[in-house]
């Protein structure tokens, strides 16, 4: 289906399902029969974006997969930075990097918030908070077995962290989930101005330090401490030689060899979104934003073509050329540790282009454009958690040592091969399972951990049932 809800019809729907308060719970024999959405629940235009953010994010996440980790934010350091590798950074760059992880945690966002509200009218009750809560605590479980086992760059582990503060911001208006989400930008924002003057100011410090070494000054305590953070700073950005043969030899080992050396960059990348804000105010607004334009009826095609056009055209607007300029003066800069910096200063202005990207979509559907293509990307957003953890089971076959241990060995345009392969294999599979089976087989496993009950899984059990 295309959209559950008849034009304009999705506001009042909206509207009347966050008002719905938490009632206690019923008698056992009065309760409802709580069970996950059906198929003409689902609102089609939403699975399409889900689609189209999950096959985007591979775009950025291949670096990751198959370069060395700092070559991901500094293209100067494996993978090449000239020619053809040059014109793929800058494209996914531009195009791509915190793009689609906006669009996908939009999208996270307001899933949520159509699932309790779901519930809540069909009077679970105390019940839709339960099931809420055990849908996050089980995808944060998938996402340390993910991070640890498969790949270090889980969204998993952070995505159900955030979700499980999303149950009470619920009740919010659009306005202010809006406002909220605005606010975290500009925090956000503010901390990456801070940092970047905090950059220059500590290479400055470090010049001076190195210049009182060669004097044979002693250096004071504080001296130490900032040279040893500079030197670290450093180290991330632009390892040595030694440093980058230490990962590539780990990435083309054992497997168990892998997973002791991974252990140490997920256990920094999961404690970010708890220590730091930045990085939980990244999936944080984004999902309040999914919130908001689903109770504002765009998440559901709703609002009319005028209104996706502007909205298109504004976010193109204001948020590719933000990121253009920097990403070319961080390229003019010949990729320096400063300047990088200054990239980040307008990093939330030209997250924007995930607006531009959404709105698309719905114009798509709106006028019944492409069909076959967005209804691919909506079977692929139906299955977008195996279709995620199928991508990271794919790559790491591809470029780890227990696989083909291609890791490193392809420039940074060669890995784009890659993902057009996964690509076409999602797009294709992923219609045609759906024409056997109600969900993914994570998704499966996912539904029935959460209602404590098997689900049914084939299409032909569910009708005879």
């Amino acid at each position: 289906m295309l959209n559950k809800f008849p034009a304009g019809s999705s506001e009042k729907f909206v509207a009347s399902a966050t008002s719905a308060t938490v009632h206690a719970p019923l008698p056992l024999e009065d309760r409802p029969t709580i069970a996950p959405v059906l198929f003409e629940e689902r609102i089609s235009a939403l699975d399409t974006v889900r689609g189209f953010a999950l096959l985007g994010i591979l775009l950025m996440n291949i670096t990751e997969f198959g370069l060395p980790h700092p070559a991901s934010w500094n293209p100067a350091v494996a993978g090449g930075s000239t020619g053809w590798n040059l014109f793929t950074w800058v494209f996914s760059e531009v195009l791509a990097d915190g793009k689609m992880r906006a669009v996908f945690s939009i999208a996270f966002g307001a899933s949520v918030l159509l699932l309790v509200e779901r519930l809540s009218r069909k009077g679970a009750g105390i019940d839709a908070a339960d099931i809420h809560y055990r849908r996050m605590l089980w995808l944060l479980l998938f996402g340390l077995i993910h991070a640890y086992l498969i790949w270090f760059g889980d969204i998993l582990f952070p995505y159900a962290l955030m979700g499980l503060l999303l149950f009470p911001l619920r009740k919010l208006s659009a306005r202010g989930l809006l406002i909220v989400a605005g606010v975290m930008m500009l925090v956000m924002t503010g901390d990456n101005v801070r940092h970047y003057f905090h950059r220059e100011n500590e290479q400055r410090e470090y010049a001076q330090i190195l210049a009182d070494e060669k004097a044979g000054k002693t250096l004071s305590s504080d001296q130490q401490d900032t040279k040893k953070d500079w030197e670290d700073t450093l180290k991330d950005f632009r390892p040595s030689p030694d440093d980058l043969k230490k990962e590539t030899d780990a990435y083309r080992g054992s497997y168990f060899q892998l997973v002791a050396f991974r252990s140490q960059l997920v256990f920094r990348w999961h404690s970010a979104p708890i220590y730091l804000p930045n990085p939980w105010f990244d999936f944080l607004a984004m999902m309040l934003c999914g919130m908001a334009f689903l109770k504002l009826g765009i998440l559901t095609a709703a609002r009319s073509v005028r209104f996706y056009v502007w909205m298109a055209v504004l976010s193109f607007a204001i948020g590719l050329p933000a990121h253009a300029w920097l990403v070319w003066w961080f390229w003019k800069q010949q990729f320096s540790i400063v300047s990088s910096g200054l990239v980040g200063v307008t990093y939330e202005i030209g997250r924007v282009t995930a607006f531009g990207y959404i709105a698309v979509l719905l114009l798509f559907i709106k006028l019944n454009l492409w069909k076959s293509a967005t209804d691919r990307l909506a079977a692929v957003g139906r299955m977008a958690f195996s279709n995620y953890i199928f991508t990271s089971v794919v790559c790491s076959i591809l470029f780890d040592g227990y696989g083909f241990a291609l890791f490193g060995k392809l420039q940074r345009y060669q890995l784009y091969g890659v993902v057009l392969f996964v690509w076409a294999v999602i797009l294709v599979v992923s219609p045609i399972w759906l024409r056997h089976f109600r969900f993914g087989p994570l998704e499966w496993l996912w539904r029935s951990l959460t209602y404590w009950k098997k689900q049914p899984f084939r299409i032909r059990a569910q009708v005879a049932g």
